[in-house]
């Protein structure tokens, strides 16, 4: 703890659920920061960085572990670390001005000349003057955001955390006001010591950080930890960040790698695994561009984000969802398909549905259970029954989007039907039996 700011140690974070197995969401987790230093957590959506993010700041307790503020412990919210978040969250019966003096109220001791004065600052620092009477509704996602970054430094805190600061905004903006922040952050306008930004944009990590936390996920982990060794400056022509920018994605294959495999080997998922949200074309998709890039489909992973202009939380749900249909590997920073993968690319339309139905039913146990219940019971079976099995250790919103993935992977390939109005899975298409009873009257 030494020297940190704030510091965690052996960090876990359970959701219980009243009627089946809790929902670990962060596991053992160790983290320092400390002055004179950005560091970025990057990970895909859903990994637990927003919940990791609310600990550090002291909103949320820990259901195992300890956190610190400069070596004391923490036991409610810090009054020296701001947040500023994904969606901009101004007040917007508020002007400008009064929703930056909004946290300076909080703090009780200023009058109301000194909170303006401060709060005027703020404005001006992050280039909003001349907007200090205009409502939310009057400004663009850029503008509301620089509002919410003056809100947050207005307090003069220590730390700033940020959620997702910059992916609601266009390319253009989020890059202006990433720059605008590394600015104030060089020339020392705030009194900022340390900032921890979460991301899933690979780019805008090695843009800014001084040290870059790749976080795994079910449950939430630290599984790299990347110092960089270059300045502010950084120009993302130049060969040192290209190499970065490659760095990144080799840790975090190696990373997923050595996480899903065991002894060479992919780990098999179980019942209750949470299935990324992929659509079957996109799936298709991925697998005919690697076929169609080398004669030995095996593609650069960076060379693959930037080709088809996907950033980490787009494309490794992808990448994930084929090597657990084995239609897919991660080798050494690279992506290969595999037999069955190239098998699949070279198939006719109806052969291609023959072998992603046989690697569902052979990988996905999900999907061999509803088939098997199917096949037993002769008849269809609600989707309340495969909902009670994954809420045994899913969250209710992942369980719906876990079976409304298997659904459409499954109709793709007629491993069995679904009727969306009564919720019913059954072998038959209810479509065809109808047209049957039809032409037996």
């Amino acid at each position: 703890m030494s020297g940190s700011i704030i510091s965690i140690h052996n960090v876990s974070k359970v959701f219980p659920k009243r009627s089946s197995q809790d929902v670990s969401v962060l596991a053992n987790i160790d983290l320092s920061l400390r002055e004179n230093e950005i560091v970025c957590l990057l990970g895909t959506s859903g990994s637990g960085k927003s919940t990791l993010l609310r600990i550090m700041a002291g909103l949320i307790k820990p259901s195992s572990g300890h956190v610190f503020w400069h070596g004391q412990p923490v036991h409610g919210p810090i009054p020296g670390v701001s947040m500023v978040f994904q969606t901009f969250a101004l007040l917007p019966w508020l002007t400008v001005l009064e929703n930056v003096e909004l946290g300076l109220e909080a703090m009780g001791h200023l009058s109301v000349s000194e909170r303006r004065e401060k709060a005027l600052a703020a404005i001006d620092v992050v280039g909003m003057g001349g907007f200090e009477s205009a409502y939310p509704k009057e400004l663009s996602g850029g503008m509301s955001q620089r509002v919410g970054f003056a809100r947050a430094i207005v307090v003069e805190p220590d730390v700033l955390l940020m959620d997702e600061a910059f992916s609601a905004l266009d390319v253009l903006t989020a890059e202006s006001l990433r720059n605008d922040l590394i600015d104030l952050w060089v020339s020392q306008k705030t009194k900022l010591k340390s900032i921890l930004m979460v991301t899933h944009n690979i780019q805008e990590a090695a843009y800014m950080a001084d040290r870059i936390l790749i976080f795994g996920s079910n449950p939430g982990r630290i599984m790299a930890d990347l110092k960089v060794d270059m300045s502010y400056d950084r120009d993302q022509e130049q060969p040192k960040f290209i190499q970065l920018v490659d760095s990144i994605y080799h840790h975090i294959t190696q990373a997923s790698e050595s996480f899903s495999r065991i002894g060479g080997r992919l780990k098999p998922v179980d019942l209750h695994f949470r299935l990324p949200q992929v659509d079957v074309s996109t799936l298709i998709g991925l697998v005919e561009t690697l076929h169609s890039e080398a004669a030995s489909q095996v593609v650069e992973i960076s060379e693959l984000a930037e080709e088809l202009h996907l950033d980490l939380d787009e494309l490794f749900p992808i990448i994930e969802s084929l090597q657990v249909l084995r239609f897919a590997q991660l080798k050494s920073g690279r992506v290969e398909l595999t037999f069955a993968g190239k098998l699949f690319a070279d198939a006719t339309l109806l052969d291609q549905k023959r072998v992603f139905a046989r690697q569902l039913l052979d990988y996905l146990p999900i999907v061999r259970h509803i088939h098997k219940q199917l096949n037993e019971k002769g008849k269809s079976i609600h989707q309340s029954e495969i909902l009670s099995i994954l809420r045994q250790k899913l969250s209710d919103n992942v369980a719906l989007e876990v079976l409304k993935t298997v659904i459409e992977w499954s109709r793709y390939a007629e491993i069995f039907a679904f009727d969306v109005n009564t919720g019913h899975i059954s072998l038959d298409n209810p479509e065809e039996s109808d047209q049957s009873a039809s032409e037996t009257t």
